[in-house]
């Protein structure tokens, strides 16, 4: 093709279809003869095709045009019920919206802002299952995943709604008792309590510091896959841990905990997760600007 079908000239070519005529579409939209012709034109140029069979009465498709009607047909069909949709669902979003998230995330810090999501749009059906596992979205059937941390597979749409990281800290008490480390090399020595994160393997800590990026393996008598489990046991004095700071912080202010290595910490920003063929639900993105500028308000995010 020279160039792409128009989609205003597809409309046009499925009136004149319709009708049988130039003459009668152009009266129908309003247009002179001429600029039917030219546009059909147009696009008999860009599918390099000829549409109608002309005569000084009227018009009918040619073979190739009936496959060009029947896809035209469907292509306008499709946009404006789109149009219906977005219309419909930016006054008031509705039907189901299935989404996931890490179960720690998705009790403390999703599920307050689904509430104010469902009394703010009552016309929307929110279903939330909590799983600490990777999650195939297409093929179980969801159309979000609230994720912290890194987004590895193809396929998906991914935004970032709030921007966070992971720290190091333990208990003055288990400091008292075993030392503070001071290189990424020696928590290799220490009581680490690793936790089973979606996002990363289960004992290897991947870090950012001065050097840059670095992997350290731990390891300790403990481990979990629930971070609040882990960060009580840190408390108890058992352990060093790497948590997501609006874990923690509310414990390093109260001193129940102290930063361990401050000059090393792991990116993990908080991602919507959602299907390519779902980018333009309007539904999705109410919820996501939503929990953007909830995570914003509430000072989870640290950008």
């Amino acid at each position: 093709m020279n160039a792409e079908p128009q989609l205003d000239d597809l409309r046009l070519f499925c009136v004149v279809a319709r009708n049988s005529s130039f003459a009668e579409t152009a009266r129908q939209l309003g247009v002179s003869k001429a600029v039917v012709s030219k546009r059909i034109a147009l696009l008999e140029g860009a599918v390099k095709e000829r549409l109608f069979h002309r005569t000084t009465r009227k018009v009918s498709l040619t073979a190739q045009g009936e496959i060009v009607h029947q896809w035209a047909q469907r292509i306008v069909e499709d946009v404006e019920l789109m149009g219906e949709a977005l219309s419909r669902e930016r006054a008031e979003p509705s039907g189901l919206l299935r989404i996931c998230s890490s179960t720690g995330f998705g009790r403390c810090r999703l599920a307050p802002a689904l509430s104010e999501l469902a009394r703010r749009f009552p016309r929307l059906e929110i279903q939330v299952e909590l799983l600490d596992r990777p999650v195939d979205l297409v093929d179980e059937g969801f159309q979000l995943d609230i994720r912290v941390g890194q987004v590895r597979e193809g396929g998906v749409i991914k935004r970032r709604i709030a921007r966070n990281r992971r720290i190091l800290c333990a208990s003055p008490a288990y400091i008292d008792r075993f030392g503070m480390p001071h290189s990424l090399d020696e928590l290799k020595t220490h009581r680490c309590i690793p936790i089973r994160e979606r996002d990363q393997d289960f004992g290897r800590w991947e870090l950012e510091g001065p050097g840059g990026v670095a992997v350290v393996k731990v390891g300790g008598p403990l481990s979990a896959n629930n971070g609040e489990i882990v960060r009580q046991w840190a408390i108890d004095g058992h352990g060093i841990i790497l948590r997501s700071t609006w874990d923690v912080r509310g414990d390093l202010e109260a001193g129940r905990l102290v930063a361990v290595l401050p000059d090393y910490a792991q990116p993990a920003d908080v991602w919507a997760v959602f299907p390519s063929r779902l980018s333009v639900s309007a539904k999705l993105r109410v919820c996501v600007e939503f929990l953007e500028d909830w995570f914003a308000q509430s000072g989870l995010s640290e950008g």
